[in-house]
């Protein structure tokens, strides 16, 4: 689970951050130009170079030259500060222009957006948004994202939800790749040295016999991606069966198959 959430702080003093509000950037510490920017951007590099854990209160402000309490004028404790650094990353990133594109082709886009976010901020996909901070980085998010689905016979309620499931995935993925990075940097072997190492202790105790399916799949998976999981393939696997799910939704909700082209019938061949 999650060990950190967004939207756990003061959310009027949240908003108030989040939104830039006249009062929320006023106070000024002993540091002369200090700002919530400047908080931000230095608790996101330490986030991004060492893991959320190592963000506190008391390593941003050493960060910045200042004592602690300074900080505290500028934001009231982590649980915000969590919420500006993520609403401050999705504001930066990367809006792709699929203006005349095919449906699947901007949903695409909208997966490629977020698995670089996740891939700049490895702490971001470990953060529960179940309740999300609503600030100007998300919305123009959510906007953004929702223009994909937009105009194909979809309720609003199912382009939230379509968009909900394409996300989780995403999501997902990019915490599974990270898992997968972490174990590698632990063991200090990469995926094939480690099964070369274990394979013996597995031999002395495994009855292949005993279970010859998952021997003759693991073995057949193994060969092809080099090691059991392979990020970069189950995202690639993963998010055509997504486009694919998403197909036969859109498809029956316009009435036939030719109302809006499939991704099968457009010949493309590419998701």
């Amino acid at each position: 689970m999650p060990t950190e959430r967004t939207s756990a702080g003061d959310p009027a003093r949240t908003l108030q951050l989040l939104w830039r509000q006249s009062s929320a950037d006023r106070r000024r510490g002993p540091r002369r130009g200090l700002s919530v920017d400047a908080v931000v951007e230095a608790a996101t590099a330490i986030a991004d170079a060492e893991g959320l854990d190592s963000v506190t209160m008391r390593r941003v402000a050493q960060e910045l030259g200042v004592v602690p309490m300074t900080l505290y004028t500028y934001v009231p404790g982590k649980a915000e500060l969590l919420d500006l650094m993520l609403d401050a990353a999705y504001a930066r990133m990367p809006r792709t222009d699929t203006t005349g594109q095919a449906w699947h082709q901007r949903v695409t886009a909208v997966a490629e957006e977020n698995k670089a976010l996740f891939e700049r901020h490895p702490w971001a996909a470990t953060v529960s948004t179940a309740r999300p901070p609503l600030g100007p980085g998300l919305m123009a998010k959510y906007e953004h994202e929702l223009s994909a689905l937009d105009g194909l016979g979809l309720s609003d309620v199912e382009m939230d939800d379509c968009l909900t499931y394409l996300l989780t995935f995403v999501q997902a993925c990019a915490r599974a790749a990270a898992d997968a990075r972490a174990a590698q940097h632990d063991s200090a072997m990469n995926d094939q040295q480690w099964w070369e190492a274990n394979a013996p202790l597995l031999a002395q105790v495994l009855d292949a016999n005993a279970y010859p399916t998952a021997v003759r799949v693991g073995a057949a998976a193994g060969a092809a991606h080099g090691s059991a999981y392979d990020p970069e393939h189950a995202y690639a696997f993963g998010l055509q069966r997504v486009l694919d799910a998403l197909t036969a939704l859109i498809d029956q909700r316009r009435g036939a198959e030719g109302a809006v082209p499939s991704r099968r019938g457009q010949g493309t061949g590419a998701p």
